[in-house]
């Protein structure tokens, strides 16, 4: 199933220096509302923050092509992060995720398939 691969690493404390409520516009720009809503709902929410940017970058990485971060979501399903591309790269790929945060650091890790 593979054509690509990607994968990458985030310190947390970078998102835990930048506050949701003081700075939510840097935010927004990387994540889509109901991310961002997932994240709050945690106790520790730039872990996961963090975590689904790894998986953005990931992501991108995995495809080689450019693709903004509004483009890429990030959902759950039974507890495995899902990858949900939209714009002009929709339907184009399908993927395969992990995501693991731990010791100060999320790790992200994509596998891509190209569809024809």
């Amino acid at each position: 199933m593979t054509d690509g691969i990607g994968v990458d690493i985030v310190e947390i404390c970078r998102f835990k220096k930048i506050k949701y409520n003081l700075k939510p516009s840097f935010y927004k720009k990387l994540f889509k509302q109901n991310e961002i809503d997932y994240c709050l709902k945690f106790k520790n929410p730039y872990e996961h923050f963090a975590g689904k940017f790894a998986l953005k970058e990931s992501v991108k990485k995995s495809i080689n092509e450019d693709i903004p971060f509004s483009d890429i979501e990030i959902t759950y399903s039974d507890s495995k992060p899902q990858v949900v591309i939209f714009g002009n790269h929709k339907n184009k790929y399908k993927f395969l995720a992990s995501l693991t945060h731990d010791a100060g650091v999320a790790i992200g890790v994509v596998i891509s398939k190209k569809l024809s």
